[in-house]
Formats: C-alpha cells, structure tokens, sequence
C-alpha cells in the first residue's frame, strides 16, 4: 500500500491561529478555537463529514468534547476555505454569542479556565 503524503501548503501557520476563529479540515471537520495560553490552545471539534454551515446562527459542537492541545499540532493538519458568512476563507471570526455557544455545546468553560490558570 502507497502512503499518502501530508501537503505542507494546506497547513496553516501557528501566527494564522487566533481564538474564536472557526476553522475547517479536510476531513470537513470544523474547529473553532476557544481559546489559547504559551503553546496550548482549547478547542471545539465538529465530527468529520459535516456538510457546509447552511445557518450560521447554529454552531455544530452539540455533544462533541473539547480538546486540549499544542499549537503546533493543531496547525499540523489539513484545512480548507470555507463558505460562511457570506465570505470564502481559510477561518473566519466567530460572533461572541457563537463563540459562548461553542463553549456551551462542548463544555468547555472548566477547560478554559485551567488553561488560562497555567
């Protein structure tokens, strides 16, 4: 079997990463960054092979944990322009009010402290 490759070019930089930006793998799989402290950074996964936000009032992290991790490593995966909002790009910023519901659908407030506390 032939092993696939990882293309540099869809990596994003670690200077590319911000909190409560919403973000969107390969995988269709979006993340939205909750927040980040030194290397780390708390984020939302969706599951993989969502189709596109058709409302972009509904985040979709209903029932998806956290997750906690390095920068690095969350630049290290493979992402893609995405539709929302009315604009094409490779994260868009989310609203305070989507931003506190992805925090609420993956329950993330305990995370986000510790992280903040470190």
């Amino acid at each position: 079997m032939k092993k696939t490759k990882k293309t540099k070019n869809q990596w994003l930089k670690q200077t590319d990463i911000e909190v409560a930006y919403l973000y969107f793998t390969t995988a269709n799989q979006y993340r939205a960054v909750l927040a980040m402290q030194g290397e780390f950074l708390v984020y939302a996964p969706s599951s993989e092979g969502m189709a596109a936000l058709a409302d972009s009032d509904a985040m979709p992290f209903e029932n998806s944990p956290f997750k906690k991790c390095q920068i690095v490593t969350f630049a290290k995966k493979d992402y893609q322009a995405f539709a929302f909002n009315g604009t094409t790009a490779i994260k868009h910023p989310l609203s305070p009010a989507q931003l506190a519901e992805a925090i609420d659908q993956c329950n993330a407030k305990a995370a986000i402290a510790a992280l903040l506390a470190e």
